[in-house]
């Protein structure tokens, strides 16, 4: 231990009180051994610092702060250096608040579009999330403070995200859910590490030995802190013993109590609190002696790298020049526009919960329209924001329209649409918007969408207008970018990180999203997000890594370099247009025979480069030995597939400008073994062998998990008990459900009154395992009144 004399001078009262929280967002301090108290605050794009009143949620104004682009955007620039130098802003701007840990980057893989929390997430692709999340890391790190990545592991959907069972299979779970927090652990060696809420296989992440143990220390080396999400402890002795350091919130002393009683029953050996102990004490006084002599940031150079980082998160999904014209973006100068839609006056620049920040102020492009280079006509609402029907203000668009050679149609999602604590009911826009949008084309033949949102949405429209630039979650220098985009100051350079399909019938998770009662079934395997569409060569709206340009780029002269360690790949971009512009060259690779399923086709590495007109660029790309590789459950290793690869380049995973092939020695004798006891799930057949996941049988499933299938049903004629949710008071008695009940009207009360985020957050409570209502009061409501109250709703 490093601090084994401090950690000897404590009681093990105050040793158990140092493993969680002395309130919302503060550690306890111990002032006779010298341990300081630190805080610790939401940040995933900004920081949420509480400055009176404490939530998780969001339900509360936190302190000013810059806004920067969600994780979302942020993954659009497919740019390393940019969201390290986004993660410095803010490590310098936490430090200068007091903050000695940021809880970010979120990084979970963005399964389904509708997940709640996909605008705090990078991408479908766990290189992608990976390298871009290391980045945030080091650069929130490189100011002394501690980083945070969460939220480990496979939080996959929000709906009953503290009960739910997300149940998934090893190869899947190592391919897809992990990969990304391994290349973070790795690369860039965080200080702490946030758990999720959720069970993984049976199990909570908290208390999870395979994952926490086996996985992220002994196998990663991980060697931080690893904390709660707030609310997240389920046996606090268990995810001691699982190592995890730091429950937060405070409990009260709730679990400081169980801690000492399970070290004197011997229940929970001391040596086990002791290392716990340590590590928090070496956060503590690292992170506080980077707090020293600290000052605040300068609020206007921060809004400008806001603003800066917006532009390059910027994607240009269409700009359709016509039979007979030049594409229709960038705008001239001479262009005299109609700007319709609510969002281009109040822009939509982040999602609900707790990575809610308060902006230090908002740039809107209607603002940045008037005062640049074209000519605007006129606004018009269009729309009511939250989906109220009116037809008053869609015949205000259309008369504004009628006066403009162009349109600039703003539509979103709304702010009760993406939400922590609530999954998304459909990947419909509101019935307002499309409404509109039709009306327009009607008549009109120069209409740009300007799309906002954190996540995927069917656009049934877009072979009809002329343009769309699709924003995201932007922060609060979107308004800016947008406009500089569309007139051209800034060449959009930003690229897909999540697919746009054709409907959402067609994504590969459609039918079993989300888990409904006790578990999340991950019948899609490995297939997520491309890796589906391109093997079952399904068609989508916007394939992943699809951007495009004010310029063009020519690909040449790949020479390509494989080992079984990994290898480069090298090639010449040239611009051929007429403009600078930035080119993200994407790198795929695929084995052409195996044993074994894969995917039809697997990110290996991207660059992202600016280019000037007429010049070019030799790109290399590095492959690690990952990208050649496969998790074989049997052996519990990653094994290399052996033979010819087919090595593609290109500016999207279905716009390849470039192949080779290149032949690698495999693991013989471990694929030799193949086909014999556990193993054999690494080459399973059926839907698994084909990518056929939108149809996996119970029995492939179960074969594919090495166990049977576990329930996904509650029993509704079981008495409630404390690991049952709130939701489940509809099968209690008659108060039970009338509690529940009143529940939902608070909800549809506040949606009503304009209080979307406050409704978002009653699902909190309604999702809430009856065993968290003790810990989350800090004692105020005891766990004998819990269940006191479970036995009378439970009679009949």
């Amino acid at each position: 231990m490093r601090h084994t004399k401090t950690v000897e001078r404590l009681s093990l009262a105050e040793k158990a009180t140092l493993t969680s929280g002395a309130n919302f967002w503060n550690t306890e301090s111990i002032g006779h051994a010298g341990v300081p108290s630190i805080m610790l605050t939401d940040g995933p794009h900004g920081v949420r610092k509480q400055g009176g009143k404490s939530d998780h949620l969001g339900l509360n104004a936190s302190l000013p702060a810059t806004c920067f682009p969600t994780a979302a955007a942020l993954a659009q620039s497919w740019d390393v250096d940019l969201v390290e130098r986004v993660g410095r802003l803010l490590g310098a701007e936490a430090r200068g608040a007091g903050v000695a840990v940021l809880l970010g980057p979120g990084l979970n893989i963005v399964r389904n579009p509708l997940g709640g929390r996909s605008f705090e997430y990078f991408s479908e692709d766990p290189r992608l999330s990976g390298d871009l999340a290391a980045g945030m890391v080091r650069g929130i790190q490189s100011t002394g403070i501690a980083a945070c990545p969460k939220h480990f592991a496979v939080n996959g959907q929000e709906h009953l995200r503290m009960s739910i069972d997300e149940v998934v299979d090893e190869r899947s779970l190592r391919e897809i859910y992990l990969e990304g927090f391994r290349r973070v652990v790795q690369q860039a060696r965080p200080r702490t590490l946030m758990t999720s809420y959720n069970k993984v296989n049976g199990t909570y992440a908290n208390e999870n030995t395979h994952l926490l143990v086996d996985i992220l220390r002994d196998e990663w080396g991980f060697d931080g802190v690893i904390v709660t999400d707030w609310g997240g402890n389920h046996d606090r002795i268990a995810g001691l013993l699982a190592g995890n350091q730091l429950e937060m919130p405070s409990s009260g002393g709730v679990t400081d109590q169980q801690i000492i009683d399970a070290v004197r029953s011997g229940r929970l050996d001391e040596a086990v609190l002791d290392h716990a102990v340590d590590d928090l004490i070496a956060l503590a006084l690292e992170t506080s002696s980077a707090l020293d002599g600290a000052e605040p940031v300068d609020p206007d150079a921060q809004h400008r790298a806001a603003v800066e980082a917006a532009r390059r998160c910027l994607v240009l999904l269409r700009n359709d020049p016509g039979t007979d014209r030049d594409p229709l973006l960038p705008l001239s100068p001479s262009a005299r526009v109609a700007v319709i839609g609510d969002f281009a006056e109040t822009p939509r620049y982040q999602g609900a919960g707790s990575s809610l920040v308060n902006p230090t102020r908002v740039d809107d492009a209607l603002s940045a329209l008037r005062s640049g280079a074209v000519e605007v006509v006129g606004f018009a609402r269009g729309f009511h924001r939250f989906g109220k029907p009116s037809r008053k203000l869609a015949d205000q668009a259309l008369a504004l329209a009628g006066r403009a050679d162009t349109v600039l149609l703003f539509l979103g999602l709304d702010e009760s649409s993406e939400a922590e604590g609530v999954d998304r009911e459909h990947l419909r826009l509101p019935t307002n918007q499309l409404a509109l949008v039709e009306r327009l084309t009607r008549v009109h033949d120069r209409v740009v969408v300007v799309l906002s949102g954190g996540a995927p949405v069917e656009l049934p429209f877009a072979e009809d207008v002329a343009a769309i630039l699709y924003a995201s979650l932007t922060g609060q220098g979107g308004g800016t970018a947008v406009a500089d985009a569309l007139t051209g100051r800034h060449n959009p350079g930003g690229r897909l990180a999540v697919t746009f399909p054709m409907s959402y019938t067609d994504v590969p998770s459609a039918g079993t999203f989300p888990g409904r009662e006790r578990t999340a079934e991950h019948r899609d395997g490995i297939f997520v997000g491309y890796r589906y569409y391109s093997i079952r060569d399904v068609a989508v709206r916007f394939c992943f890594g699809h951007g495009l340009s004010y310029t063009t780029f020519e690909y040449s002269d790949l020479e390509v370099d494989l080992r079984a360690d990994g290898g480069t790949a090298t090639f010449t971009v040239r611009n051929t247009g007429a403009r600078t512009g930035r080119e993200v060259a994407q790198l795929y690779v695929t084995p052409e025979a195996t044993a074994v399923p894969h995917a039809g086709t697997e990110l290996a590495g991207f660059a992202s480069v600016e280019i000037e007109p007429g010049h070019e660029q030799r790109v290399e790309i590095a492959l690690d030995g990952r990208a050649l590789e496969y998790f074989d459950v049997g052996t519990g290793g990653w094994c290399r597939y052996g033979g010819p690869y087919s090595i593609r380049v290109g500016a999207s995973v279905e716009d390849v400008r470039l192949a080779a092939t290149a032949v690698v020695d495999g693991d013989s004798d471990r694929i030799a073994r193949i086909g014999t006891g556990a193993t054999a799930r690494s080459r399973a057949e059926g839907a698994y062998a084909t990518g056929d996941v939108q149809r996996v049988s119970d029995t492939e499933f179960a074969a594919l998990l090495g166990r049977p299938v576990p329930t996904s049903s509650w029993d509704p004629e079981a008495p409630l008990g404390l690991d049952d949710t709130v939701t489940q008071l509809r099968h209690a008695n008659l108060f039970g459900r009338g509690v529940l009940g009143l529940l939902h009207t608070v909800r549809r009360a506040l949606r009503a009154i304009g209080r979307p985020h406050a409704a978002n957050n009653v699902m909190f409570l309604v999702n809430m395992p009856f065993a968290k209502i003790e810990g989350y009061t800090g004692g105020k409501v005891s766990r004998s009144a819990v269940e006191r109250f479970l036995r009378w709703v439970s009679r009949r």
